[in-house]
């Protein structure tokens, strides 16, 4: 009997072991299909325009052509477009993380007439395309004179936003309510409660939420093509267009603008990882 049981058991170990296996099996197929591209744009970035094309392809270009992104950088103002987008983008996110985080919270936590109500409407809005309110906005923008200048890609984004405040609330919710009515005993504040409690330990979920800001405007390329009509005042990826246009046959080139457009994506993403991954997990934990 004990010889079956230490069977069964090395039988179920073994099961276990090669579950595991195919599915880390498949998670690396996986990862790598979507890793390629990546590392041709890497590899292409440092090639002649020649060698992009020779068959059978080289992975590791021999020597490396480093000299493609001083003149990438020199073709056009890229330095004028990664600080214009910076600016933007940065500024956009940090008007995400306060007015969401503010809003979740009453959302989350506070009680006044019509809350479910206001919060449902603001759901609703998550439905609208944005082609819809395209116009409108943009005769709201003109209307103020802001046209031509970065404030209508970065004021709006202080007025809250409502996948913002539903993934701010949605982790709001999980904290426990003791805290906050002990706060409140000691006669802290909502506003206190909310920056010295609340904002503390939602790092995750900040961390997330300006992942995904941050990327959206630093890949947005309608709104300042809308906005904007001044070239020194563009973004990287307008810059990026025009540079596809005067520079369409040299694929060295585009692919070395390319990676610079993606280099600070990815330098925040790794920076943020653990905060992010945390924070797609517990945002929908409690609804």
């Amino acid at each position: 009997m004990q010889a079956i049981g230490i069977a069964q058991k090395d039988k179920k170990r073994l099961g276990t072991f090669l579950k595991h296996g195919l599915l880390h099996l498949f998670i690396g197929i996986g990862a790598m299909t979507m890793l390629l591209p990546f590392l041709w744009m890497v590899s292409s970035s440092l090639k002649t325009g020649a060698d992009i094309f020779v068959f059978p392809p080289q992975w590791i270009p021999r020597p490396p052509v480093w000299s493609n992104y001083p003149e990438t950088i020199a073709a056009m103002p890229f330095v004028n477009f990664v600080a214009n987008s910076i600016k933007i983008a940065s500024l956009a996110t940090l008007g995400q993380l306060i007015t969401c985080s503010m809003a979740a919270y009453a959302f989350a936590r506070m009680e006044f007439p019509g809350r479910d109500l206001l919060f449902g409407i603001l759901m609703a809005a998550l439905m609208i395309p944005g082609q819809v309110t395209m116009i409108p906005i943009f005769l709201i923008m003109r209307s103020l004179g802001w046209v031509d200048t970065h404030l209508p890609l970065i004021i709006p984004y202080f007025c809250g936003g409502a996948f913002g405040t539903f993934l701010m609330r949605q982790f709001f919710l999980t904290l426990p309510k003791e805290l906050e009515d002990a706060a409140m005993i000691d006669g802290c504040s909502r506003f206190a409660i909310l920056w010295k409690i609340f904002v503390p330990l939602s790092k995750p979920a900040l961390a997330t939420l300006g992942v995904f800001t941050f990327m959206n405007h630093w890949n947005d390329l309608l709104g300042p093509v809308i906005y904007l009509t001044s070239f020194d005042k563009m973004t990287l990826p307008v810059g990026l267009a025009v540079f596809r246009e005067q520079y369409n046959t040299q694929w060295n080139l585009l692919m070395a603008g390319a990676l610079i457009s993606v280099a600070p994506i990815l330098v925040m993403y790794v920076c943020a990882q653990k905060y992010f991954i945390q924070g797609i997990t517990m945002t929908g934990i409690k609804g």
